[in-house]
């Protein structure tokens, strides 16, 4: 029986990580006692996942890539079951994407404010939804983000993207990032769809491309 990846109990895991991560970074009182029975406990559970601590296997993915939407729950930015992914929410609106939600002390770069790699971050992952979303996926091929104003930590962020033009293979996409309905960062991105011959060149022959890419 093949046993679904996402489950009520896997967000449950991932969500307890993200609180870990937090309180990792941010509880500067602990005792190096409790610091030293946090490790125990956590060294403990990924033994009980399968997984020793200080192994250099870090575990390798099995499940094949069938397509997005295998992809969205493990991404970096919206995935409901990936403890890297800062709490955010999507939508589809007016055929573009938006995203909501916020950053936390994980994300940080400027003392308060958000690391510009993840912004840069989070604008790659918005445009290519945005483009699936518009029936044009693609790869990257440039993102330009211009950044205005620092983002802040601990406030509710909204993104946007629209695909703004198709031609032939080139799709140009457009987003903005705004925290109290202030602009903060912006960005454009030119993504190129893969004929299948050159994804299968890219990702291997008998495999699926992985999600960004067109499929045939």
């Amino acid at each position: 029986m093949d046993v679904p990846f996402v489950s009520v109990q896997r967000r449950r895991l991932a969500e307890a990580v993200r609180h870990l991560i937090d309180a990792t970074l941010t509880l500067e009182d602990a005792t190096e006692e409790q610091l030293g029975s946090a490790a125990d406990m956590t060294e403990a559970i990924a033994r009980h996942l399968g997984r020793e601590p200080h192994d250099d296997d870090r575990g390798v993915r099995q499940r094949v890539e069938l397509g997005h939407t295998d992809y969205l729950p493990r991404s970096p930015l919206v995935g409901e079951v990936s403890p890297l992914a800062p709490p955010m929410e999507w939508q589809v609106v007016d055929g573009g994407i938006e995203v909501r939600g916020m950053y936390h002390a994980a994300y940080e770069g400027p003392p308060g404010y958000v690391h510009g790699g993840w912004i840069a971050l989070t604008f790659d992952e918005v445009l290519g939804m945005t483009n699936i979303t518009s029936g044009n996926p693609g790869m990257t091929g440039r993102l330009t983000v211009r950044y205005l104003k620092p983002t802040p930590l601990h406030r509710p962020v909204e993104i946007r993207g629209t695909t703004e033009s198709v031609d032939g293979r080139r799709i140009v996409a457009r987003a903005t990032m705004q925290v109290d309905g202030v602009v903060t960062a912006e960005a454009e991105g030119l993504f190129v769809t893969l004929d299948p011959r050159r994804a299968a060149e890219y990702f291997g022959r008998g495999e699926a491309a992985p999600a960004g890419t067109a499929e045939a």
